[in-house]
Formats: C-alpha cells, sequence, structure tokens
C-alpha cells in the first residue's frame, strides 16, 4: 500500500522533504491557498465540521478515510499512483521509449500549458459554487457539495506540485496565476468558457457536475496515457476522487426526476404550470437546463480540428481515453475519422486525418458516455410511468467553438433559419424565467434527514451511514 506521509505540513507521497527547496517553495504557496479559498471558497462554512473523506494512500483497495473535519483544516496534498520504472510511452512517435520523468526541452511550453489549463479548472468550479451552500436542498446534498469543492481544491495541489517541481520560475509564477484568475472576472478570467458560466441553483449544480465533470473524466484519462510519467500518476489519482463528483449528479438528476414523476401522477398531469405550482420541477425545465450544460460542455473539447491535438498526440503528451484497448497501430498517421461541417446551409460528414481530429475522438466518447447516463434518468421516468423522455441535443447546438460555431441548428439536429432560433430558442434553453422559478425553490433544508420539496431523498446516506446522519456539524 502506498501510504500518504500525514506527518508533514504537505500531506504527501512524493517524498517531498528530501527536496527542501520544493518544499519550501510549495509551503510558501500554502498561505495564498488558504486566502484564496477563505475569500472565494465556500460561502459561510468556516466553523463547519464536514463529514468528509480524506484520502490515506493510494491503494485502490482502501484509499480513504471518513470523520467530521473543518474544511480549513482538510488536509490537501500531492498524491501520485505508484511508478512503474519499466513503463513505455505506448502511443506516438516515441512509442517503446521509456516514459519521460522529467520534462524533455522541447514539450516543455506544451506540457506547461496542458497542466495549466487543466489546473484552472479546478479552482474555478469552486468559486463557481461558492455560494450553492446557502440554498442546500439536504444536509446530505451540503455535504456531498463540501465533499467536492475539497477535492477541486487537492487536484488544484496536484497540478501546483508539478508546475513547481518540473518547471522552474515558470511553473512558479504560474502556480501564482492559478488563484489570481477568478471565474466569470471580467478582467480576469478562467481560461476555459465554460467555467466562468455561473451555477446559480442545484439544478445546475448536479447537471455541472454530470456533464462537465465528465468532460475532466475525459481529460483527465488522457493524460493519464501521457509519456510524462509524473502527469500520468498525478491525474490517474485524480480520476479515484472524480467518480464521486459525477455520481453527485447523476444522482441527483435521478431524485429531482423522482420527485417530479410523483408530482406529476399525484396530480395526474403533465402540464409545466400545476407541476411548478406544486413546488417540483417541470420536465421541460429539466430539457432546457441538459441542453444547455450539454452544449457549454462539448465545446470544452475545442475544435473538431486541430494541429495541437495532433502535436500532443504524436509528441506523447496526451493520448487517447482508454488508448491501450485500442486495436489500431496508436500513431495514427494516414487513419481519419469523420466531423461535421456546413455545406451551402446543411451538415455534412467529411473524413479529415484521424491526428487532427483527436479533439473530436474524445468528444464523441464523451457523448457515448453521457448519452448512458441520460438513459439510465430516463429508466426513473419509465418507472414511474411517464411516458415522456430526455434526450441529448445534437452534437451542433448551441455550439461557440470550431466549425460548427454559430450555427443554428435545433436540439433535433435540423439546421434552422435565425427567425426560427429567435422563436424557440425559449424551447430549447433556459430563459430567464426558468432560473427565476428555480431559484425560488432553493430554499435551505439542513435539517438531518429532511429534504427540500423539489427533490427526492437519497436511496443510501455516505460512507454506510443512514441519510439523517449528521453529515454537517454547523459551529
Amino acid at each position: 500500500m502506498s501510504t500518504i506521509n500525514y506527518s508533514e505540513k504537505i500531506p504527501n507521497n512524493v517524498n517531498l522533504g528530501e527536496d527542501r527547496t520544493l518544499q519550501r517553495a510549495l509551503e510558501g504557496w500554502q498561505p495564498n491557498f488558504i486566502n484564496w479559498w477563505d475569500d472565494v471558497g465556500p460561502e459561510g462554512s468556516t466553523n463547519h465540521e464536514v463529514y468528509l473523506r480524506t484520502a490515506v494512500s493510494v491503494d485502490p483497495n482502501g484509499w480513504a478515510q471518513f470523520g467530521h473535519v473543518k474544511m480549513r483544516d482538510y488536509r490537501w496534498g500531492i498524491f501520485l499512483n505508484p511508478g512503474d520504472t519499466n513503463r513505455e510511452i505506448h502511443f506516438g512517435d516515441h512509442k517503446g521509449e521509456k516514459a519521460w520523468q522529467d520534462v524533455p526541452g522541447e514539450h516543455r511550453a506544451n506540457l506547461r500549458r496542458i497542466i495549466v489549463t487543466q489546473g484552472d479548472t479546478e479552482p474555478a468550479s469552486v468559486e463557481q459554487q461558492r455560494h450553492l451552500g446557502l440554498t442546500a436542498p439536504s444536509m446530505y446534498d451540503l455535504r456531498n457539495l463540501f465533499q467536492i469543492n475539497v477535492e477541486e481544491g487537492r487536484h488544484l495541489w496536484a497540478m501546483v506540485y508539478l508546475l513547481h517541481k518540473h518547471f522552474g520560475r515558470d511553473g512558479r509564477e504560474e502556480a501564482e496565476a492559478l488563484l489570481q484568475r477568478t471565474s466569470g472576472d471580467v478582467d480576469n478570467p478562467r481560461i476555459l468558457g465554460a467555467f466562468n458560466e455561473k451555477t446559480p441553483d442545484w439544478l445546475a449544480f448536479f447537471m455541472f457536475t454530470y456533464f462537465t465533470d465528465r468532460d475532466g473524466k475525459f481529460q483527465l484519462a488522457a493524460l493519464a496515457e501521457s509519456a510524462f510519467d509524473p502527469l500520468a500518476r498525478t491525474t490517474k489519482f485524480m480520476l479515484t476522487e472524480e467518480a464521486h463528483h459525477m455520481f453527485v449528479g447523476e444522482s441527483g438528476i435521478s431524485r429531482v426526476l423522482s420527485r417530479t414523476a410523483q408530482v406529476m401522477n399525484d396530480l395526474k398531469t403533465d402540464d409545466p404550470a400545476r407541476v411548478r405550482a406544486a413546488g417540483a420541477i417541470d420536465l421541460p425545465t429539466i430539457q432546457r437546463y441538459l441542453n444547455f450544460h450539454y452544449s457549454v460542455t462539448i465545446d470544452l473539447f475545442g475544435a473538431d480540428q486541430s494541429s495541437n491535438a495532433a502535436t500532443f498526440y504524436s509528441s506523447g503528451l496526451k493520448g487517447r481515453y482508454e488508448e491501450g484497448k485500442r486495436g489500431d497501430d496508436h500513431i495514427l498517421k494516414g487513419q481519419t475519422y469523420k466531423v461535421l461541417e456546413v455545406v451551402n446551409g446543411q451538415l455534412q460528414e467529411k473524413e479529415v486525418p484521424m491526428l487532427n481530429a483527436l479533439n473530436e475522438v474524445l468528444r464523441d466518447d464523451f457523448i457515448k458516455d453521457s448519452m448512458a447516463g441520460v438513459g439510465r434518468w430516463n429508466k426513473v421516468l419509465e418507472k414511474a410511468g411517464i411516458p415522456t423522455r430526455l434526450a441529448v441535443p445534437h452534437k451542433a447546438f448551441n455550439r461557440q467553438i470550431g466549425a460548427l460555431a454559430g450555427i443554428k441548428m435545433s436540439p433535433d439536429g435540423r439546421v434552422v433559419s435565425e427567425a426560427e432560433w429567435t422563436a424557440r430558442k425559449a424551447e430549447w434553453l433556459p430563459t430567464p424565467e426558468d432560473f427565476a422559478f428555480v431559484a425560488s425553490l432553493m430554499g435551505r433544508v439542513v435539517e438531518p434527514g429532511k429534504f427540500a420539496g423539489w427533490i427526492a431523498p437519497p436511496v443510501m446516506g455516505i460512507n454506510r451511514q443512514p441519510v439523517d446522519f449528521e453529515y454537517v456539524r454547523f459551529g
């Protein structure tokens, strides 16, 4: 078992104490991190004791322990999966060579860019979720929010360690900048668009953790293939924690649907106005939230054709999702992939070099995975006898990046006129009225075992605790 040293000021399993210069640098960054947490972390939570899981090892069979902790005292740290001295690069132009323990000079700028971009998303989501604790639908949900927040903070630490250890002064400056940008800031925003969007309510939070944290899963899985071994080992452990974030999103929406279906059956109606009047979230509103979060998230994969994606792959910096399970040559020269383009107002497919289409490959893997979860949501409706089904919109719907940016596309995949888009946009994307209605439901419920009227209780509690366990102790 690869245990984590909790006697250190910064818990770690990377022998940080053997590199005093690095240790001092990270201990110098630590107070800035705590200041950032105090300034823009979960609002009003300083004195709460939260039933959190803390990583105590990187052994998959017993890696976490649970207990009540003040979040400000949470032991953020640096945890890498165990290394393999014989690990080889298994894709790209360096296939078959030994994995790198240090950054090759020619790949320094690209690796730094990859690490900074990933690192920037971690504090961004904490900032986006800052106010949600004030409107939690239950103590159980409040605890889940806080667990996600501290783990996003730890993922920031993971990226900052790589920057400090492997990128010298440039890395230290980038680590400082990660705490200086702020989600939604007009002058100094976060790097990626989805991480500057507001997360105004818990329906948005569940959609974000289902879709946008799933983007994180696919990006981290691609980086876990990297020829740069410290990055691969770091992201593999991050994936262990990321799974809970997606669970919160998927189970959260399932519980919203369960409650909505119960109200529809009780009232014997599918009229959105009557469902809303009964204090539940109507299915058309849930679909519009889904359309928005899905379309914003698939933009995170970047342009459908990208020379940077080709460079990252051929250089061995970033692989594909589950690279080792693919049956091709893992070099991809001469191979092609279909992408969409618009010709004379109509969508059509065209073949392009696969190396240039790797963003699209990852996006399509994400879409397949996302649709499976939406299918599980539909099972909730089916079991309740509700005929409506949720669906992910067409890949070209509401896109802002790449060849499909700005195309007026209906969710079911029709290119529409500007006039039709304008007339029907309120059917397809959340409106100010939707946000106002959902906000009106967001009263805080934090008595153990009690839940807001718009969401069903979970089937079971955290870590085999009862649903009415005291997950948060308010100081």
